[in-house]
Parts: structure tokens; sequence; C-alpha cells
């Protein structure tokens, strides 16, 4: 009896536990969470980063005017220097004898230009009464023109000699920052030689110029005329310094060149930037970001949602009708801070997964949810500049 009721308890628990086993294999595992960003349409900036070099707003080389022997240099290299201070001397003996000796001339010259004068009035008196001959007079005249001309060009030597020993005196052309002095006291110089003295660099603004590709140009107008993008007024440009930090002061853009270089396809920009501290080098080389336009409609969509398949295409995957997963194929156009510019595959409205991707396949059904690390929000327009810092 006993045995029978032990076999029953047993056949129970069996029954129990099979029951159990099949309720749990028909339990089905909760679709995977995902997080998204829902796309809308707002402003941005289009932004390119360029390369570019930076030029002094004004450059002057210091050059002699006369040849001879510097006697003096009258600056401290890398100073900053003054618009008619006085940098070298010339050794100016030889020109002051030039000009002693054109004031010498010019003093004979108005000397003579009396004696002259009188004999021509003298003769003209005389002729009246044929007491000398006609050619006489018209000959004493000349004479006293000759000395009048004479006069005139001995002022012009005088002048000139003056000329020659002020350039014995050698001034700044601008202000700005000198250079090194490639010459020193007791160096013989000479008008028109091939090296300067010295050059002087005016660097409280500078220029930079930048060079764009023609094509990105086309693109860019093109786009413009195609509606959905506008002009930027006064297009703001940030610098990128060469150790990847982001200069302080925004700069404007000037104008662009009318030409297109034939050897490299390119167009020069130039911008100019307040240098107060001097921190900003002619020659340097720097990365510009120049706002060009604003596109009115854009979708913006986080980087971490963009990917590549195996044949390099811009794939997204997008949360569909019943959750489902869609893949699109889409086509970006540039960056935007952390966020690319989708110009062709999402729309408004559509949510965009960017977080949850690994081993996702089109036709699953999520549990989308928001992001724990991607917001939905961006930064205004006006302060993508200001973004940054190292790259």
């Amino acid at each position: 009896m006993q045995k029978g009721i032990f076999v029953g308890l047993l056949a129970c628990v069996s029954t129990l536990a099979l029951g159990a086993c099949g309720e749990k294999q028909q339990t089905a595992p909760p679709p995977p969470a995902v997080g998204v960003v829902t796309m809308k349409s707002e402003s941005a900036p289009l932004i390119n980063e360029l390369p570019g070099r930076i030029a002094a707003l004004e450059t002057a080389e210091v050059r002699p005017q006369i040849s001879g022997v510097i006697r003096r240099r009258l600056f401290t290299e890398g100073a900053y220097v003054r618009a008619g201070q006085l940098l070298y001397e010339i050794e100016d003996a030889p020109y002051r004898a030039a000009l002693g000796q054109a004031q010498g001339a010019l003093a004979r010259a108005q000397a003579s230009i009396r004696a002259t004068g009188l004999q021509a009035q003298r003769y003209k008196d005389l002729v009246g009464i044929n007491a000398v001959s006609k050619q006489e007079a018209d000959n004493a005249a000349a004479s006293a023109q000759q000395a009048r001309a004479d006069v005139t060009a001995q002022h012009a030597a005088v002048q000139a000699a003056q000329v020659n020993q002020d350039f014995t005196r050698i001034r700044a052309p601008i202000s700005g920052r000198i250079g090194r002095s490639l010459f020193t006291p007791g160096a013989l110089v000479q008008a028109g030689q091939a090296d300067a003295l010295a050059t002087i660099q005016r660097t409280d603004t500078v220029y930079v110029d930048v060079t764009q590709s023609a094509a990105q140009i086309i693109d860019l107008k093109q786009a413009m005329g195609a509606g959905g993008v506008s002009a930027e007024q006064g297009a703001r440009v940030q610098l990128l310094l060469p150790n990847g930090s982001v200069y302080p002061i925004e700069g404007r853009l000037q104008f662009s060149e009318v030409t297109v270089d034939p050897s490299a396809g390119t167009v020069t920009l130039r911008a100019t930037f307040a240098n107060p501290d001097g921190l900003l080098l002619p020659g340097m080389y720097v990365r510009a970001r120049l706002v060009e336009a604003q596109r009115t409609q854009a979708i913006l969509a986080p980087q971490q949602g963009i990917t590549r398949d195996a044949r390099g295409r811009a794939t997204a995957m997008v949360v569909g009708a019943d959750n489902k997963v869609e893949m699109r194929e889409v086509e970006t156009d540039r960056p935007v801070g952390d966020k690319w510019i989708v110009t062709k595959g999402l729309k408004a409205g559509d949510r965009l997964i960017v977080e949850g991707l690994v081993n996702l396949r089109p036709g699953a059904v999520v549990q989308p949810g928001r992001p724990q690390q991607v917001t939905a929000g961006q930064a205004p327009a006006t302060h993508i500049l200001a973004q940054g810092g190292k790259r």
C-alpha cells in the first residue's frame, strides 16, 4: 500500500515539473532596448575647415637708397619701432662734400646771372642807336637766359645732394616689429642691393590666407541657387593653432580671389584677425574653421548613428512601424560638432538608433528609449565656433 502511494506521489511531481518546463519554454524573451533620437529639421551652419598661413598686415624691407659704410645701428633687434624712427646711419662725409660743391655751383650761377642780365640790358639800349650790332645784342640776351637756366639747374643739384645726404640716415618706413639686422656697423651697403638691412612687420592685426577647392565653391553656390542654403554675411572664422588649441579671438572673412590657381585648382580666401598678444606669427601654419552659409532645413544626425557597410556606403538604423528596425542608406554633407548633416535617407520624425546597434538586424523588434549618452538637442548655430579645444 505504501509503495503505491510513493509511486503516485512521484508521478505527480514529474507531471508538475514537466508542466513548469513547458510554461518556461513558451515564455518569449523581451525585445532588446535601443537608444533613439528623433530627427527634426533645424538651421545648421555650413562649416569648412581649411589650411592657411599667417601673413603680416604690413611688411616693409629696410633698404639703403645710397652706397656707403654703415656707421651706427640705432635699434634693438626684435623691438617695436615707429614710422620715421632712425635705424641706421651711413658715413655721410662724401655726401656732405657733394652738397657743399652743389651749393658753391649755385652761388656762381646766381652771381653770373646779374652780370649777364645787366649786359643784355645795355646792349638792348645801344642797339637802338646803332652803337652795337643786332647780333651782339642777341648774344647778350641769350647769355642772360642761359645764366637763369643754370641757376635753376644748380638749385636742383643742391636738392639732389641734400636728398642723398638725408639718405645717410635710414628711417623706419612703417611702425611694427623689426627683425634681426643682416648688416653690422662697418659693412658696406649699396643702393639696389639684393639683401635688405632688416624687415619690419606690423602684426597687431594679421591676415590669414586659406585655400579652398574650386569644386567646394561651386557646390556651395549651386546649393544656394537651389534654395535651402542662405549666405552668411561677414563670414566668421575660427583658427586652430599648430598645437591643436583654438585661438580665442574670432576673425572675419574679407574677400576671396577672383581667379583659380591653375596648378592646385584652389581659390585663396583672406581673413583678418586681431593679434594683441602677438601669438599669431607671420608664416605660421594654421587651420581655419569658416562658416560659409546656413542650411535652413537641415537634418542633423548624431555620428554614433551613422555607420558604414562593407561597400563603404553610409547607413543608418531607424525604428519603423511596430518598432521594427529598418536600414536606410544615407548621404551626408559635412560634420557639425558631433553630428552629420544628412542630405538624403533621413527625414524629420524618423527615430534614429544611436545605442544598442551591436548585433542588430533589419526587421528585428526593439524597445526604443531615450539614449544614455546621446541627447536629441543641438547646440545653437551661433555657438558652434565656440566649441572645440584640442581635436
